[in-house]
């Protein structure tokens, strides 16, 4: 009981830290080199996982506390942590829109809710070489462990800026000087048939309703085709398409 208070007090005070968890995005925290890891939390015996994440620890690391399994599921919120919680400084979010003659691609998500298609599309945007990501503030899933966790840790190396509203970031895009892509389910080209310019600017909707319909008129319409029009690919799956369709028209990934 002492160890659970005293661990509760910590986590009290740790302020504007962060906590993430599961090797993966604990691995991917200390590769990218974004954040400061202030303490670890892990189980006694230590996980087998822990020899997958020894080689990138500092020298030097600040506090490891050997807690029980219980306490790192609430400390989480989770049981999949893999006996590995880390108290970490906050995300680094960019505060200017991009550039587009350095950031040619980039991935602008309009209310994406769940925070298990946000990880997994961000999980994505690494792979095909987005290089920017515009998040919203309004009616969207916030960039939370879960998140983090889903994307195997990889948001950790993404550049990721948020806008006050999706026509704030609509209007700072195309400012800016990006082609914009809105994604839809029907009365769009065929993804696999459109002609990109770059600088490319993907625009994902809600799981359920879409791109809003007053910024349609901002940008190209594409659609991926499908054996029945009365259904849709998941969120996540659809952007990872259209994500992989834009990045090989431009051989962005080899």
């Amino acid at each position: 009981m002492a160890q659970q208070r005293k661990l509760k007090s910590k986590k009290d005070k740790r302020g504007t830290h962060e906590l993430i968890y599961g090797i993966h995005p604990v691995i991917e925290m200390l590769r990218a080199k974004k954040r400061k890891l202030v303490s670890i939390y892990t189980t006694k015996p230590l996980p087998k996982a822990w020899t997958r994440i020894k080689p990138h620890l500092p020298k030097f690391i600040p506090n490891i506390q050997y807690v029980s399994r219980a306490i790192l599921d609430r400390m989480a919120c989770s049981s999949e942590h893999m006996g590995i919680v880390a108290l970490v400084s906050p995300f680094q979010f960019r505060k200017k829109m991009f550039d587009p003659k350095k950031q040619q691609f980039v991935l602008l998500l309009d209310s994406i809710q769940d925070v298990h298609n946000l990880g997994a599309i961000l999980r994505t945007a690494y792979c095909t070489g987005v290089t920017g990501i515009i998040l919203c503030k309004k009616q969207a899933a916030p960039l939370t462990a879960a998140a983090i966790k889903v994307s195997a840790g990889l948001a950790e190396h993404l550049n990721i800026y948020i806008a006050s509203s999706l026509k704030h970031a609509i209007q700072e895009s195309k400012q800016a000087g990006y082609n914009l892509y809105m994604t839809v389910l029907d009365n769009g080209k065929n993804a696999m048939e459109v002609t990109y310019k770059k600088p490319m600017c993907l625009v994902i909707g809600n799981e359920a309703v879409g791109i809003s319909k007053d910024v349609l008129k901002d940008g190209e319409l594409i659609t991926l085709p499908q054996v029945d029009p009365n259904v849709s690919y998941n969120a996540s799956v659809a952007a990872g398409i259209f994500m992989f369709v834009l990045s090989q028209s431009k051989d962005l990934v080899k």
